[in-house]
């Protein structure tokens, strides 16, 4: 038994005549996309039709049952069609009418009238109605998209539809306020709606709304126990927001540039929003002084917010908090919050901070340079970054350790005006192993080698002002005991210090000598001004068996992996042989010593060895067997030194000879011949 049936782009008949359906059983009829001119619909058990996108000029329907009626896009059908059709169907529940210009407001009072049970009306693109003296009590769902002639009066109609879930306003291009109060209502839609200025929504049901490109938008005001998550983007003239909104977890007002300090008020607790989550305020530049207090607040975005000059957060469940781009803030205040990481140098004009965080691990303030007054209360804070602070004294340093005993990384790269009574308080820090003095103006390092006794890590490149003997401690004194790292890049200590430091200090694992102008010489195969003598190969077995190690450097092996020389301008020679007994040496970095002449490295455990741009480099002598990397780059070094020093590294890897003026394009051959372990060349050729 037929009870479906669906035509689509279709001739009907001959164009002139009226195509009849009759059937007692038809429930469902599509005519979609047909080209006919007059039909007549007698389908007694019919409960939906469409007609979507047929041309025909009248429709007449006896189908008592209907339900559904969908005569969107039929653009030949009069008013008086479009009423004739719809009122003779009284249990039609569900009517689309969309793109039927001719509707007019009284067909839809006609509609009203006769079909009382109509939940569903579709009207969008229908330019004549703008609902006046319009009732539908009964609706659920309102579609009028692009209709020029709803305004501010056609919502004291829509007012009347106290069953109304579901209201569409997409570009009403003469609507300017929306001002509703519907127990039910749980979407609405307001895009493109040039005009639209005023909303003003309450709905205990409200779930959704979706408000975009309403330029002339500039004031809000909702209430509703429903709605968790409310997106307002880019309303840039928003300037007015009011929530009561119980179960608003997330909210987002990126780009709103006309919101002031106020809408702070509407976001803490007490303002309407008690579950508030997740709050986005990025580039809202109206901002000057934000503060919030809010026990439910969690993640708090300020990104591009340039004009903010003042932060206040007492938010003690707040975890995250984004303020790139807020560049023009001078004082903050995050007490308390439940942060554990937080990056403060992209402030750069900072000058007070107080911070209560009982679960930070890590604090970030590189690049506050006028940060003078800081106060820091993080229990369980492991790192602490406070490079180029150049106005931090001692005092904040003092307190800070008292209140964050548990610090174990602290740099202090640039901070000039930290002194002795500051570093000697870092003796209350019995966890700190990583400190940086780096550009700094120390001329004691008492203070540090009384005060950090678990001290792993030290770094102090480019302290001008130590003297030859600020080092003695650690290496005539045992001082630092645990000291594995040291950086004394671009320092000024003299060739003596230098070669003490490496002669006493073989607990030393990492090493940094980038930029000393004052070494000359790296010369391990020296003691007592002789240079000792041994055998020019060794197996690898035997390389450093105590048999092949002169009986006068009987001395502990160096712990050293690390050796870093680049751009030290007087370094003419570097000789390690096996007497150095740097076993566990697996990188070496001389790259950039442009005066650098000889190099002759006996060493088993290396791996990586960069002589780059060391242009006067003239004698290559290597006996690594397990070098795996070799940098030659720009070195003036001919090919038959390359190959005698690769022949005796069997498993080197990567070589590269890039810009070597002396090494030319039939050598890469002779190379793969000499180190047959070779996988890379790196050449210019």
């Amino acid at each position: 038994m037929l009870k479906n049936l669906n035509v689509n782009d279709a001739t009907l008949g001959n164009g002139i005549q009226e195509i009849p359906i009759n059937h007692d059983r038809l429930c469902h009829l599509q005519l979609t996309k047909c080209r006919v001119m007059r039909i007549s619909v007698r389908c007694p058990q019919l409960e939906t039709l469409s007609l979507k996108r047929s041309n025909m000029a009248q429709a007449v329907l006896n189908c008592p049952l209907l339900r559904l009626l969908d005569i969107g896009s039929c653009h030949k059908l009069t008013d008086a069609a479009i009423r004739s059709a719809a009122i003779s169907c009284p249990q039609l529940a569900s009517l689309d009418m969309s793109n039927c210009s001719c509707v007019s407001d009284e067909t839809l009072r006609e509609i009203s009238h006769t079909c009382a049970n109509l939940h569903t009306l579709n009207a969008s693109y229908c330019p004549n109605i703008s609902l006046e003296s319009v009732r539908l009590p009964m609706l659920t769902i309102l579609k009028l998209h692009s209709c020029e002639g709803i305004t501010s009066a056609s919502m004291s109609a829509i007012a009347h539809s106290s069953l109304l879930e579901v209201l569409e306003l997409d570009n009403c291009s003469l609507l300017t306020s929306v001002s509703l109060d519907l127990p039910r209502l749980q979407n609405i839609r307001l895009v493109h709606c040039r005009k639209f200025a005023d909303l003003n929504l309450r709905s205990i049901m409200l779930s959704s709304i979706m408000v975009s490109n309403c330029p002339a938008l500039h004031r809000i005001n909702i209430t509703s126990n429903s709605l968790q998550k409310l997106a307002l983007q880019k309303q840039e003239n928003l300037a007015t927001l009011a929530l009561q909104c119980q179960s608003l977890q997330e909210m987002d007002l990126t780009d709103c540039e006309s919101l002031t300090n106020s809408i702070c008020d509407v976001f803490s607790d007490g303002g309407g929003c008690p579950k508030l989550k997740s709050l986005v305020l990025d580039n809202c530049e109206s901002l000057t002084a934000v503060r919030f207090r809010s026990t439910s607040l969690v993640s708090l975005s300020l990104v591009g917010c340039h004009a903010i000059t003042a932060l206040d957060l007492a938010c003690p469940s707040l975890e995250l908090v984004c303020l790139d781009g807020c560049d023009h803030l001078e004082k903050a205040s995050f007490c308390p919050v439940a942060l554990r990481l937080l990056n403060l140098g992209i402030c750069p004009k900072l000058n007070m901070l107080s911070i209560e965080a009982p679960f930070m691990v890590s604090l970030e303030l590189k690049g506050c340079g006028v940060l003078s007054e800081a106060t820091i209360n993080c229990p369980l804070l492991t790192s602490l970054d406070a490079s180029f602070c150049s106005q931090l004294k001692d005092g904040c340093l003092s307190a800070t350790t008292a209140s964050c005993p548990l610090i174990g990384s602290l740099i202090l790269m640039s901070c000039p005006s930290v002194g002795s009574d500051g570093l000697f308080s870092l003796g209350r820090l019995p966890h700190l192993t990583l400190l940086d003095l780096s550009y700094t103006f120390l001329m004691n390092l008492e203070p540090v080698f009384d005060s950090c006794l678990q001290l792993k890590v030290l770094k102090l490149q480019a302290c001008k002002y130590l003297t030859d003997t600020s080092l003695e401690p650690l290496y005539k004194d045992g001082a630092l005991p645990a000291l594995q790292e040291l950086d004394l890049s671009y320092g000024t200590l003299c060739q003596s210090a230098i070669e003490e430091l490496l002669a006493c200090c073989r607990h030393l694992t990492h090493l940094s000598l980038n930029g000393c102008a004052n070494m000359h010489d790296l010369n391990w195969g020296c003691s007592g001004g002789q240079i000792y003598e041994f055998p020019s190969k060794f197996s690898s077995a035997a390389l450093f068996s105590d048999e092949n190690l002169p009986v006068s450097t009987e001395q502990p092996n160096r712990l050293l992996q690390n050796l870093n020389c680049v751009g030290c301008p007087n370094i003419r020679k570097v000789a390690i042989p096996p007497v150095a007994r740097c076993l566990l040496l697996s990188s070496l970095n001389l790259s950039l010593s442009s005066n650098l002449k000889e190099v002759d490295v006996v060493c088993f455990n290396l791996c990586y060895l960069n002589l780059s741009n060391c242009c006067s480099l003239e004698i290559l002598k290597l006996e690594c067997p397990r070098l795996t990397s070799l940098f030659l780059q720009s070195c003036n070094i001919d090919e038959e030194t390359v190959e005698a020093a690769i022949s005796q590294c069997g498993m080197l890897e990567t070589l590269d000879v890039r810009f070597c003026p002396k090494i030319c394009s039939i050598s890469m051959g002779q190379l793969r011949a000499a180190c047959p372990s070779l996988k890379r060349i790196f050449s210019s050729l």
